[in-house]
């Protein structure tokens, strides 16, 4: 026990010390070493499949932070065996042991908003199975967008009565030899009667309704219901345990919501309405082209429809927890369920715009195989676009008693990736009975020995990254979600749960990885609303302005497009005739993604970057490799940020510059040991090595190159990473330099 109180002093001692420095964007060799309780890793705390009691829980958390160096933990009610009832006065007076707990010792944590997951139900899945939501709220469930189709004959005067089960959102006919559409609501009379005189023609007659789809989780689409899913979940933990909130709980955490559900034909009843404020017309001409091509105004019908739905969503879910989680003065996370369908439109429906909403954007590698790795980069790229801190990851979740090496390795490749805030999946409160392995708790003879040096490696990734700084990148990468809406259709051949259609020429995943892994190129991808609203064309680059991540491009990739809106080409083409490298690849756009937009317009301005006319011709790669792409970057003018030479493979970098200095993160996430000259295009001054495996801090040998440039020569082993900083930055022994410029 005298051991027990000595640890917690010295851990309260040095979370006070290091709380001095929170303020500051600065960094110190001393708070590198050994950073505060803030810095470190929160995980995810399984209270699975028992009755919780409040002196396990606090012997438990008071382990978690002192011997496996964790900083806090977001509890996760999990399973029918779970007890006491969630949410009931019995669950808070455990869950308030753990808030105290926490408090004494300094550390955090995360409010979890569900009994199981994903969020939205209370406890309806992989919790109780009781319908909590549903029971509280039967009419703000989950709703699916139905369809019912007939032929007719046209010459005829057709008189049939509809039976309607959902609120009706569109009633047309459509001539599938034209490609007509006559709105047929006006013909609908009393009880369901339509009673239509029919043009002459070959008539499919479409009815679409939208109807309460059974799934229990919350209506996503719907600000009304996600308000009344806070009210039940986030403030009953305000209104119990409000002394939480002033310091301890810090951020809240949803899991895994998603549209697939509702065979992936999610709708809310009021969408129509949002529509017409957004457009100021009616979409129900528009609807067929959820199932159908019906000719040249599809792609940009569907742009429509699919772009409003995933804003609805994006705006309603994670929008209104992250504004309550703002007015209560913490961070609002979470993270989709199958972030790695490369055609989100039924799935997350906008991966980027699923964080535009939310300070701290989230992704979830886990287990099966799921290529999370390629997605990594439209994450972050959100937080980049949308003007965020803070990247989030739950990782290791259901990957199995993997190697602790394979730990370093996901961690190294995240960060270099743009993650700065990894929680660890999990620990289990029954540690006999882990659904998800790995248990990464001190009980757990194959991680506890490595635990703390992982979880200090962490805090110290956290530490230097997880703060206001500009991303640094010569290459844009323009997220090709206009194709992905124009090639979606409902009910797809794939299925609802693999996003129904794989949209042919996307190569968006693929372009990523050859950049970062294959060829050392760290790129953004900018949004299509980001490109519009935050890009402009100045001093022969493209600017994407931003309060604080404002970032320039000389390289602007279009990854496997079909479809583009007139404002984003124009904004290329715009930044072509100024000297930008444009690089297109797979297949080049060919289709207007805007209603009133021309496909001939857009042919041609393809087709005036590639031969020339009016700049240096613009690259075609038909089929993107290491090699074809490492060619058409070549082409070039400027000098790359960042140039690796000398060995098998480019180590992954990520370059920030926080307060006016140079930060970069090099990692080798390869499985040999690799030797590089790294090459840089920025001055600096004072220049040091940081380890985050160590902790050491040391000075690198840097030459000078004929042109100029900065070079240093450094080895990394396998899994391994480092930090190359601006001396101006970093004090010595806890003594803050001055004099550092703003980001």
């Amino acid at each position: 026990m005298r051991k027990l109180m000595t640890k917690i002093i010295c851990t309260l001692v040095l979370c006070m010390l290091a709380s001095c420095q929170r303020g500051s964007t600065s960094y110190t060799t001393r708070d590198f070493s050994c950073p505060g309780m803030e810095w470190r890793p929160i995980p995810l705390w399984f209270w699975n499949n028992t009755t919780v009691r409040g002196d396990e829980v606090e012997r438990q958390l008071e382990q978690m932070v002192l011997a496996d160096g964790y900083g806090g933990c977001a509890i996760l009610p999990f399973g029918g065996g779970f007890g006491p009832g969630y949410l009931s006065a019995e669950y808070f007076e455990v869950y308030g042991r753990a808030v105290e707990t926490a408090r004494r010792m300094g550390a955090h944590m995360s409010v979890y908003d569900e009994y199981g997951f994903p969020s939205g139900s209370m406890g309806a899945i992989n919790g109780s199975g009781v319908t909590t939501f549903m029971n509280n709220h039967p009419g703000y469930t989950v709703k699916r967008l139905d369809k019912t189709e007939f032929g007719v004959q046209g010459g005829a005067r057709l008189e049939r009565r509809l039976e309607l089960r959902g609120r009706l959102m569109s009633l047309v006919a459509w001539n599938r030899g034209t490609n007509g559409m006559v709105n047929l609501r006006p013909m609908l009379q009393s009880e369901g009667e339509l009673v239509w005189d029919v043009p002459e023609g070959e008539w499919t007659v479409m009815c679409f309704e939208c109807v309460t789809d059974g799934d229990p989780n919350v209506d996503y689409l719907s600000q009304e219901a996600v308000s009344l899913f806070v009210h039940d979940t986030h403030e009953a933990y305000l209104s119990r345990l409000p002394g939480a909130f002033r310091g301890t709980v810090v951020s809240t955490f949803f899991d895994e919501p998603t549209m697939y559900r509702a065979q992936g034909r999610m709708w809310t009843d009021d969408f129509n309405e949002r529509y017409e404020q957004a457009y100021g017309s009616s979409p129900e001409l528009l609807y067929p082209a959820l199932w159908y091509d019906i000719g040249p105004v599809t792609a940009a019908a569907r742009n429509r429809l699919f772009g409003l739905r995933s804003e609805l969503y994006a705006r309603a879910f994670m929008g209104t927890i992250s504004q309550w989680a703002a007015g209560h003065g913490i961070l609002a996370t979470g993270h989709q369920d199958q972030e790695e369908i490369a055609n989100p439109t039924s799935v997350a429906g906008d991966l980027m715009k699923a964080g535009k909403y939310l300070s701290m954007p989230g992704i979830d590698k886990i287990g099966g195989g799921r290529p999370t790795e390629d997605f990594y980069k439209v994450v972050s790229s959100s937080a980049n676009c949308w003007d965020k801190d803070y990247v989030m990851s739950e990782t290791y979740g259901a990957m199995g008693n993997i190697p602790v090496e394979t730990m370093y390795q996901v961690a190294v490749e995240q960060y270099t990736k743009g993650v700065n805030h990894l929680i660890p999946h999990a620990v289990w409160y029954d540690d006999r009975n882990v659904t998800f392995l790995p248990e990464l708790s001190w009980r757990n003879p194959l991680y506890n020995a490595e635990l703390p040096r992982f979880n200090r490696f962490l805090s110290r990734l956290n530490y230097m990254l997880a703060r206001p700084g500009r991303h640094m990148a010569d290459v844009a990468v323009i997220y090709p979600i206009e194709t992905q809406y124009a090639g979606h259709y409902l009910d797809g051949p794939r299925g609802y749960y693999e996003g129904g259609v794989a949209v042919p020429g996307t190569d968006y995943p693929m372009v990523s990885r050859l950049l970062t892994d294959s060829l050392g190129v760290d790129f953004t991808y900018l949004h299509p609303e980001v490109l519009d609203d935050r890009c402009l064309v100045e001093g022969g680059r493209l600017r994407m302005q931003n309060r604080v991540n404002s970032e320039e491009f000389s390289v602007v990739i279009l990854p496997g497009m079909d479809a583009i809106s007139a404002g984003n080409l124009q904004r290329v083409e715009e930044a072509w005739r100024a000297g930008v490298t444009v690089v297109f690849t797979t297949q080049t756009p060919s289709r207007s993604a805007d209603l009133e937009g021309d496909d001939e317009a857009v042919r041609q301005a393809v087709a005036r970057m590639l031969q020339g006319q009016g700049g240096r011709p613009a690259l075609f790669v038909p089929r993107p490799t290491a090699s074809s792409l490492a060619a058409a970057l070549a082409e070039r003018t400027d000098v790359p940020d960042v140039c690796f030479s000398g060995g098998e493979h480019p180590f992954n970098y990520l370059h920030k510059v926080i307060r006016g200095r140079d930060v970069y993160l090099f990692g080798n996430i390869d499985a040999t040991p690799c030797r590089l000259a790294v090459t840089l295009r920025r001055p600096m001054q004072g220049a040091l090595l940081m380890d985050p495996h160590t902790g050491l801090t040391s000075e690198p040998e840097l030459a000078t190159t004929a042109d100029g440039r900065l070079q240093l020569q450094l080895l990394l082993q396998p899994n391994r990473a480092v930090f190359l900083v601006d001396g101006a930055l970093v004090g010595q022994n806890g003594v803050l330099p001055g004099g550092v410029g703003n980001p």
